[in-house]
């Protein structure tokens, strides 16, 4: 659902992909790389599209460059689909953030985050405030904080990869029935096609 020329443009001209564009300049040998250029190394090495799809995810921008179809002029065989398909990008575009890798994900920095905080406040409450009596009972609380810790980061991790599955599987179906309104003359995908982010406008 990316629309990849798009993709070429922003890579080439937005500062927030200068990463993804110094592999493109990397597997190139040269600094200027046109739109065209970037497209054939984007299809040679896969690698460096998921790169910008990650980065997209990380600063939670989509990498679903499609929208919604207006159903109000389409005939009842095209309708249901379409409005089928609209619930479905809809879906996607929650579950857009749980293709993040965990160990990446904010949601893991937040973990590591209080964790910081607790064993400073620990440490603050030991030798500052001298709590030296109280040292093993406030270990313990720390030990209990950072179980806890473990305990929803594997948590959150599995709902990161159910919703993962959950999204691949959705995207899938929802290409199916992109191609079937295609097809039936329902719709153009090009016409669906999202030409820029408004984030970077």
């Amino acid at each position: 659902m990316l629309n990849l020329e798009r993709v070429a443009y922003e890579i080439k001209t937005v500062g927030l992909y200068d990463l993804v564009l110094q592999d493109v300049q990397r597997v190139a040998k040269k600094t200027r790389v046109s739109e065209p250029e970037i497209l054939e190394i984007l299809a040679a090495h896969p690698e460096i599209l998921q790169d910008y799809m990650q980065t997209n995810v990380e600063y939670n921008l989509s990498n679903i460059h499609l929208k919604d179809i207006n159903v109000e002029n389409l005939k009842d065989e095209c309708k249901n689909e379409a409005e089928t398909f609209n619930e479905n990008l809809e879906k996607l575009r929650a579950l857009e953030k749980y293709t993040l890798d965990f160990e990446q994900s904010a949601t893991l920095v937040i973990i590591f985050s209080i964790e910081f905080f607790v064993l400073f406040s620990v440490q603050y409450f030991i030798v500052l405030l001298n709590l030296k009596e109280w040292q093993w009972w406030i270990y313990t609380l720390f030990a209990s904080s950072v179980a806890l810790a473990y305990w929803y980061g594997k948590k959150q991790s599995r709902l990161y990869a159910k919703n993962k599955k959950a999204y691949e599987t959705l995207y899938l179906q929802t290409l199916k029935i992109l191609e079937k309104l295609e097809e039936n003359g329902c719709v153009k995908k090009k016409d669906l096609l999202i030409k820029e982010c408004e984030e970077h406008v």
